[in-house]
C-alpha cells in the first residue's frame, strides 16, 4: 500500500519527536496520531528511561494525549504514524484504541507485530484490524536509529 501525502507529513513530525527523544537519551522513536479531518491531535516520543515506565513507548503517549484530546479512549478513524514498526505490546495498544490506519517508517525484524516478526494489527482472528503501511521515509527512520545505537557502542 502506498503512502498518502498525508502519511509522509505525519511521519516528518514523527521524526522530529525522535530526534528529540534521541537528544533526551531515549531510543529514537516518535509518533503522531492524525484525526480523522487531518489533524495531529496526539504526539509521543519515548519516554521509558525518563519516566521509568516500561509502557511510555511514543505509540503508547501519542494515544493517550490523542484519547485526552478527544475525550474518548475510542480513535476510530484516526492513523497512527511512528518511526518504527509497532512491538505487541503497541500493536495490542492501537488494537484496542481501534486506530483504523497504522503508518511506520522502520520495520523492526526483532520485535516488530505489525508485518515482520508478526503480524497482529491485520490478525483475522481479532475483532479490530489496522491497515499497515510500512516503509514510510524508511531510509530517514533508520538512519537515526543507526547513528543512535552507533553512538552507544
Amino acid at each position: 500500500m502506498e503512502p498518502r501525502e498525508a502519511d509522509v507529513r505525519a511521519m516528518r513530525r514523527a521524526l522530529a519527536l525522535a530526534h528529540e527523544a534521541a537528544g533526551a537519551g531515549e531510543v529514537p522513536v516518535g509518533a503522531v496520531v492524525v484525526g480523522p479531518e487531518g489533524q495531529i491531535i496526539g504526539q509521543g516520543r519515548n519516554l521509558r528511561e525518563n519516566t521509568a515506565d516500561p509502557t511510555a513507548h511514543a505509540e503508547v503517549v501519542a494515544m493517550r494525549e490523542a484519547a485526552s484530546a478527544i475525550g474518548s479512549w475510542n480513535l476510530d478513524g484516526c492513523t497512527l504514524a511512528v518511526t518504527l514498526e509497532p512491538c505487541l505490546m503497541c500493536a495490542g495498544t492501537l488494537l484496542q484504541a481501534r486506530i483504523s490506519r497504522v503508518v511506520f517508517g522502520a520495520w523492526d525484524d526483532k520485535a516488530g507485530a505489525a508485518g515482520s516478526m508478526y503480524d497482529v494489527v491485520r490478525d483475522r482472528r481479532l475483532p479490530h484490524r489496522a491497515e499497515v503501511v510500512g516503509g514510510v521515509l524508511e531510509e530517514e527512520t533508520r538512519a537515526v536509529l543507526a547513528e543512535f545505537f552507533e553512538e552507544r557502542r
